[in-house]
């Protein structure tokens, strides 16, 4: 019987914690009941350097449920991509399947055993995917739309509509840890391993308890960060704006030097003054955005660690 491991990152989820917990662990013993997973599966809670009680919350329900509850403690807050990557890497050599899911419960912890049959039918990987997004506001729902087409034009490969909630076998998730890349965009990178895939379709849920911990400024910095992490075609479309603008600068100049022969000369303060202007803003555009991808690459040359384990909790046991 395979052994599944549920990985939790965990970011100030003290109020959500007492409800996510005993749900997570109720999904493991129906499935348990039903002869689909080891009766010593677990959920593993990444703690992901919380500033509130989290971590305690952690400790007390590993304490009463030593063989289902496990914890993973960073030392510091690395980020969710981190929080997520660690526990799967932990968790890897401790089950035969992962499951990923947020502490919130907005995934619906019920597809998690569509998920398991599909692993049994012979998937290595199976995405979590929302079948709509009625109860997105409007501005979230066309920029998620917008976003997911602008990825695909950039030609990264992603799930429309898919976040982070997925299954993972212990083959994909060995092979996600050969990806030692510091800019991590999980949801591009879990396509590219290859094996066979399959999705399952779920409503997205209020928030069970507490509030976001990804306000709109962190979802921008990670668009961006899937876009800079997996496609060069942003510097390429510098490169083609570049080649436009020389073919106008040219227009311009036979333009101005016909005007100049015929006599017809106007003074053209305005004209010059929004030429400069947008000229100079295109380049410190260009600088910047080039800026980024060398920023990116001094990031990964320097090969410091991604995240620091300061204590994990399995198996009845604490290591630090």
């Amino acid at each position: 019987m395979d052994r599944l491991g549920i990985v939790v990152p965990c970011y100030n989820e003290e109020e959500v914690f007492p409800i996510s917990e005993p749900a997570l662990r109720g999904v493991l013993d129906d499935l348990v009941a039903k002869g689909k997973i080891a009766a010593d599966s677990f959920v593993m809670f990444v703690n992901d350097g919380s500033k509130d009680a989290t971590w305690d919350l952690i400790e007390e329900a590993h304490r009463q449920h030593p063989v289902q509850v496990y914890g993973v403690k960073l030392a510091g807050n690395v980020g969710h991509q981190f929080a997520l990557t660690a526990g799967l890497i932990t968790a890897k050599d401790m089950c035969d399947v992962t499951v990923s899911i947020d502490a919130d419960l907005q995934d619906d912890v019920n597809v998690i055993e569509e998920m398991v049959d599909k692993y049994h039918e012979g998937c290595d990987i199976v995405y979590g995917v929302r079948s709509d997004r009625k109860t997105d506001s409007f501005f979230k729902r066309t920029s998620a739309q917008a976003f997911y087409k602008l990825m695909a034009s950039m030609g990264v490969k992603t799930v429309y509509n898919h976040a982070d909630f997925r299954l993972m076998s212990r083959r994909a998730v060995e092979q996600f840890s050969h990806y030692e890349e510091t800019n991590l965009f999980l949801r591009g990178i879990v396509p590219t391993l290859g094996y066979k895939t399959d999705c399952v379709y779920y409503q997205r849920l209020e928030r069970a308890a507490g509030v976001s911990k990804y306000p709109l400024s962190k979802m921008l910095a990670l668009a961006f960060n899937g876009i800079s992490s997996f496609s060069i075609k942003p510097i390429n479309m510098i490169l083609g704006v570049g080649f436009a603008m020389i073919f106008v600068a040219i227009a311009a100049a036979i333009y101005a030097i016909v005007s100049y022969c015929l006599g017809n000369v106007a003074p053209g303060w305005t004209s010059l003054i929004l030429s400069i202007w947008f000229i100079g803003g295109l380049q410190l555009l260009a600088i910047g955005l080039v800026g980024q991808y060398i920023g990116k690459v001094y990031i990964e040359v320097k090969h410091r660690p991604r995240y620091n384990i300061e204590k994990v909790l399995s198996d009845g046991t604490e290591e630090n």
